[in-house]
């Protein structure tokens, strides 16, 4: 059950983040209150999950998966661009945050 707390947790924090570059400073009310909830949901389940999963680990796969996913949404709905140092980049986060759930004996499924 944890690690489902753990994907509500990263959904949370991306619709958070999402409304939150989308409320344009807050000045868009309606995006600036789901930004509120979404970081409400993601900080309430990532709570839930480190209970169980150790904060390293945790965390790392948190924010790793949302980095991301954000640094992808970014490109298709805000047009943003990513050069190939970016690209580098994330998937180096993505191989880590694979490593450290394929191999790593701190983590258990």
């Amino acid at each position: 059950m944890p690690w489902v707390f753990l994907t509500i947790a990263i959904t949370g924090e991306i619709i958070g983040t999402l409304s939150l570059k989308a409320s344009e400073g807050f000045s868009r009310l309606a995006f600036g209150a789901l930004a509120v909830i979404g970081y409400g949901v993601a900080f309430y389940f990532l709570s839930l999950v480190l209970k169980s999963i150790p904060v390293g680990v945790a965390y790392a796969v948190w924010a790793g998966a949302g980095v991301a996913t954000i640094a992808i949404l970014g490109v298709f709905l805000f047009g943003q661009k990513l050069d190939l140092a970016a690209v580098i980049g994330i998937a180096l986060i993505v191989a880590g945050v694979i490593v450290l759930n394929t191999m790593s004996d701190t983590v258990s499924h």
